[in-house]
């Protein structure tokens, strides 16, 4: 069965074209791409989708659908999270996207998301595993934390605490402030505590961390120029490594930052508050290392639709 996902975040808009076996779960990716498009640039301040956000999104769902057409998709899903749910005007975008673009379209719940994201993230794990794992995914708007072990899941929660969130409401210098870090920092602290209970974090003994953030920390870390897949999954990736990160990367403009081998230009804005949030994430679980995957919710949705999840 060959499948099209769309996953229009708050900061970017991915697309997976795979091929699946409904049989045995087996997938093989055909193309993926991913844009930087910051739909949710303001929405924390203003409570609305801007057309300017819109507008790039709708251009880069334009070219995705016409991937989707040129592969011959016999299924297709988009997945819109933390921004369209914020948004008043998230449901008068959601219905454009639908009728507009001829994609399944539906915004997710926070539990929704965190299932998805589960499913993907422990797709090609060994069924027979029984160790504690938490699923971190940092995304623009929220981050998901979604513990289990084998392929189901215990307990999930979704939190108001993303790259680009957290950007705009503590980071106003460039390079940024101590005071602005520091901050940052303990309000991301505040809120993952706040929703995530002591026996949950006390139970993990292994994290695996998927999304931008994630994937670009690896790939810094290895000076990939450019991008592979294949190095970043399954990497390990240091809490030592993650502290070092931040404070190199901190200590740049967001034009040196785009210059970073192994950090895409358009991530340049938002990646130190990314690393922050997936410090602070190692922290509250007491994690001296995270797996990070390639494998995430565009690979969950791949399986749903295959009917496996």
């Amino acid at each position: 069965m060959r499948t099209g996902v769309v996953d229009i975040g708050t900061n970017s808009t991915r697309l997976l074209v795979a091929d699946v076996d409904p049989r045995t779960g087996t997938i093989e990716d055909l193309h993926r791409e991913s844009q930087v498009t910051r739909l949710g640039d303001r929405v924390d301040a203003g409570g609305r989708l801007s057309q300017e956000a819109i507008g790039r999104v709708r251009a880069t769902l334009s070219a995705y659908r016409a991937t989707i057409d040129r592969y011959e998709c016999e299924a297709n899903m988009a997945v819109l999270t933390s921004a369209v749910r914020d948004a008043s005007n998230g449901r008068e975008f959601t219905e454009g996207v639908r009728s507009e673009f001829g994609l399944d379209a539906r915004v997710l719940t926070g539990d929704e998301e965190a299932q998805l994201t589960f499913l993907g993230a422990m797709s090609d794990r060994d069924g027979a595993s029984q160790e504690p794992t938490v699923v971190i995914d940092i995304g623009g708007g929220s981050t998901e934390f979604i513990v289990g072990k084998d392929h189901r899941t215990s307990f999930h929660v979704s939190v108001q605490a993303g790259v680009l969130r957290m950007s705009e409401r503590h980071i106003h210098s460039d390079p940024p402030a101590p005071s602005e870090l520091q901050a940052l920092a303990a309000d991301t602290r505040r809120i993952f505590l706040d929703g995530l209970p002591a026996e949950q974090r006390g139970a993990v003994t292994r994290a695996i961390a998927v999304a931008g953030t994630a994937t670009s920390a690896a790939a810094i870390d290895q000076e990939l120029d450019p991008y592979d897949p294949e190095r970043v999954h399954g990497y390990p990736l240091l809490a030592a490594t993650v502290e070092l990160l931040i404070a190199r990367l901190a200590d740049m403009s967001e034009a040196r930052r785009r210059e970073v081998v192994g950090l895409h230009p358009d991530r340049a804005p938002t990646i130190v508050a990314g690393m922050i949030l997936l410090d602070e994430a190692m922290r509250v679980f007491r994690l001296d290392r995270v797996e990070v995957s390639e494998h995430d919710i565009l690979r969950g949705g791949t399986l749903r639709l295959a009917g496996l999840g």
